[in-house]
């Protein structure tokens, strides 16, 4: 079988298309993938350019999406023909975080070979089933930025109709957290460096956008389009760099869902403004099992679609898929079929 692998030192020069044998038949316990299809997520692209140290010739990518080919002795959840969805954390299956999901020594693509190959024979306990009619592509963008925006907005800050939910910028977790947010009657704002890219949320449905490039004080600016009381949810992608003005933007009590470290790994934080808010940070990183069967069967209901803005069409072409993704021009999710 074909597989993308990393050589060491990492580097996007540094990832190879190989033949690897195949992985056989499921043992007990185990089902056997036609892997389709997979998203791009920044995880990945740190482990492609070497600044998540990884093995020497691990197979890439944390998301992975396809049919069962075969069932292993002692299977029942699973069919032949199912289409199915990996898991970030597949040693999470249920309950609170703990020292197991506290690094990425299990997760696909980083401390384990991920499903940036033809074929995987895997515990059937790594995969949920996919929303049914999904394209394979549209399903591999569950496992990291969908079920990222599902556990902050519903699993941790238990949005309601009518909360205003704030969203930085227009990668995949903030279009999800969007389309979730909107299903749930909430109100959301948007932020983005880009007109266009603003226009095109408002389309899915945004009530307010702020380009932070010509409004810096955007914090300021989500205060005022709530009347003074902020955003009841912020969904922080930005890290150091953008934590001050979240900080600003969120209500007295509110909820700031720290995802992302785009701006960096450390950063002034204005404490004392923290503090009078009375406002929680809870850092995540994807979510369990459970947390995305229920995503799936949230998504068979409301008929929402994940915003793909560019897909590639061979495993061959996932370097380029990654040069794309490090230019920062998409809007939505970047995805490899094959």
């Amino acid at each position: 079988m074909q597989a993308m692998i990393l050589k060491s030192p990492g580097g996007l020069e540094n990832l190879q298309l190989v033949d690897l044998p195949d992985p056989g038949k499921p043992g007990p316990g185990e089902i056997r993938v036609a892997i389709h299809a997979t998203s791009l997520n920044f995880h990945d692209l740190l482990v492609a350019q070497g600044a998540i140290p990884t093995a020497d010739g691990r197979i890439m990518m944390a998301d992975g999406a396809g049919v069962v080919e075969e069932i292993g002795a002692g299977v029942s959840e699973f069919k032949v023909g199912d289409h199915v969805v990996s898991g970030f954390f597949p040693q999470w299956q249920d309950g609170l975080s703990s020292a197991q999901v506290g690094n990425f020594a299990q997760t696909p693509g980083d401390g384990a070979h991920g499903f940036a190959a033809e074929v995987v024979v895997r515990p059937a306990s790594h995969f949920t089933l996919a929303p049914k009619g999904w394209r394979h592509a549209e399903a591999a963008t569950i496992t990291t930025s969908g079920l990222t925006a599902w556990r902050a907005l519903v699993g941790d800050a238990q949005i309601k109709a009518g909360d205003t939910i704030l969203t930085l910028g227009t990668g995949g977790v903030s279009i999800t957290a969007l389309q979730i947010a909107k299903s749930m009657g909430a109100r959301v704002i948007v932020t983005s460096s880009s007109d266009e890219k603003l226009a095109r949320a408002r389309e899915l449905g945004a009530d307010e956008v702020i380009n932070y490039r010509s409004t810096p004080e955007w914090g300021k600016a989500v205060q005022q389009l709530t009347q003074g009381q902020g955003a009841d949810v912020v969904i922080e992608l930005g890290g150091p760099g953008t934590m001050a003005q979240s900080i600003e933007a969120v209500r007295v009590g509110g909820h700031i869902a720290l995802i992302g470290v785009l701006t960096g790994r450390e950063g002034v934080i204005p404490t004392s403004l923290l503090m009078a808010k009375q406002a929680r940070i809870q850092g995540l990183i994807v979510g369990h099992r459970r947390q995305q069967q229920d995503f799936v069967r949230a998504l068979d209901q409301t008929g929402i679609r994940p915003v793909i803005s560019d897909s590639y069409g061979t495993l061959g072409d996932l370097p380029a898929a990654f040069q794309h993704q490090q230019n920062a021009g998409h809007f939505g999710k970047i995805t490899v079929e094959w």
